[in-house]
């Protein structure tokens, strides 16, 4: 399929009655693996584990030109839509979204870092405009950070925060509303009723509901972010423990590459 072919695809995986799953990697072995594991329809990237695998820490530091490679590598090895964490635009969120587009990618998360809404605002339009400049349709997650950069405020003002962010955003041209962050129930309810069914995306992080209930309550796309890594390295981790102690590799073990 064409980029085009693939965003129009991720589009509609977005707005499908069943909850889409995304399971984040970081590198062109991790999209394989995932790609070929049954039930997947699309990749996502991980901004902070492509960072964290090449070296440097999370929050922009790793250069675009070094992004855009990866992702482009991962979208490489597969048919399905990929889309890309690119953070917030790296200071050009229209040039970023065009240069992901180049390289295959059908869908991207752009990140507010709660920058006063309409800067924010006009990052989302930025990267809609450069996507339609393509001629691609494509998939925008715009994400706000007001849970993960809350801080101390009042929880009722966090969300009223959110739903004035989501509106707007998606009024600007967003596919969908991110909201990453440890979520009860009753706020994914919130945010849904405010914005509409499949179109709030949520992270998997310990403590969230599972992607059964989430389902349930109406949530377009789930996908897990750094955790992915994390479940990866604990298993990486366990190994080396383990053989020092006498054990060698675990049962179950597949051969996966």
């Amino acid at each position: 399929m064409s980029t085009a072919d693939k965003a129009a695809e991720l589009r509609r995986l977005h707005t499908d009655p069943e909850l889409l799953v995304v399971v984040n990697v970081w590198d062109a072995i991790t999209a394989t693996t995932v790609a070929n594991t049954p039930g997947t329809k699309a990749l996502a990237t991980a901004s902070h584990g492509i960072a964290a695998s090449r070296g440097y820490p999370d929050g922009e530091v790793i250069p675009r030109d070094e992004m855009i490679a990866e992702v482009g590598l991962i979208a490489r090895q597969t048919e399905l839509p990929v889309t890309a964490d690119l953070e917030a635009g790296y200071g050009d969120p229209g040039g970023t979204i065009a240069r992901a587009i180049d390289v295959g990618i059908a869908g991207a998360n752009l990140e507010d870092q709660l920058k006063p809404l309409p800067e924010a605002v006009a990052a989302v339009e930025a990267a809609v405009a450069a996507a339609e400049k393509a001629g691609v349709p494509f998939a925008l997650n715009a994400r706000t950070d007001a849970w993960v950069r809350g801080g101390d405020r009042d929880p009722q003002v966090i969300l009223d925060d959110a739903i004035e962010r989501g509106r707007a955003y998606l009024e600007a041209g967003a596919t969908s509303f991110f909201v990453p962050g440890r979520l009860s129930e009753e706020t994914i309810e919130a945010l849904v009723a405010a914005l509409g069914e499949r179109t709030v995306n949520v992270i998997g992080v310990p403590g969230m509901p599972g992607t059964r209930r989430l389902a349930e309550l109406g949530v377009a796309r789930c996908s897990f972010g750094p955790w992915s890594q994390n479940v990866a390295l604990t298993a990486l981790a366990q190994l080396a423990e383990d053989a020092y102690a006498g054990g060698g590799l675990p049962a179950g073990t597949r051969k996966l590459n």
